[in-house]
């Protein structure tokens, strides 16, 4: 069971992390040459589709399945696997979950709460400065990190119970 849970958070690792990295390298390059209206009408799209069971379940088994892992691989003295997957599960933790939750949310929401309809051409362009180059460089940090973890549980995968 701990080896299955181990390949289940290598896996939940690998998808949000893939995810940011196909962000990193398409979505936001397409998405930045919009012109303003159009690239907060497909953002705000964008950030209501995310939010559906396949993302969240990923997005959130990795916030479980890592820490989860590093338990069941707690030995004593301290071995590499466990500490590797602590610093994953700590990195997603902070990096990639506190970042989103407490950056990339809340101006998703005040993207979301923009009424695109009623703004004028400069209030568009406006909100589109006000949001994208900090929503970017937050998406990088996640980015950054989650590729980060996914290194850190490859390793502590590939590391078998004698040489842990």
């Amino acid at each position: 069971m701990t080896n299955i849970i181990l390949l289940l958070a290598a896996t939940t690792t690998a998808l949000i992390a893939g995810l940011f990295y196909a962000y990193s390298c398409s979505v936001n390059i397409g998405l930045g040459r919009l012109p303003d209206r159009e690239y907060i009408a497909a953002m705000q799209s964008i950030n209501r589709t995310i939010q559906n069971p396949l993302f969240f379940a990923s997005f959130m088994g990795t916030l479980i399945l890592l820490p989860l892992s590093a338990y069941l691989h707690y030995p004593l003295p301290l071995q590499g696997k466990f500490l590797l997957l602590l610093i994953a599960a700590v990195v997603y933790a902070i990096g990639v979950f506190g970042v989103t939750i407490f950056g990339n949310v809340p101006l998703n929401n005040a993207l979301d709460n923009f009424n695109l309809q009623t703004a004028s051409v400069n209030e568009i362009a406006n909100q589109r400065i006000k949001f994208e180059q900090p929503w970017l460089l937050l998406h990088n940090i996640r980015t950054v990190c989650s590729v980060v973890c996914l290194l850190l549980t490859l390793v502590g995968v590939s590391m078998n119970s004698s040489s842990t």
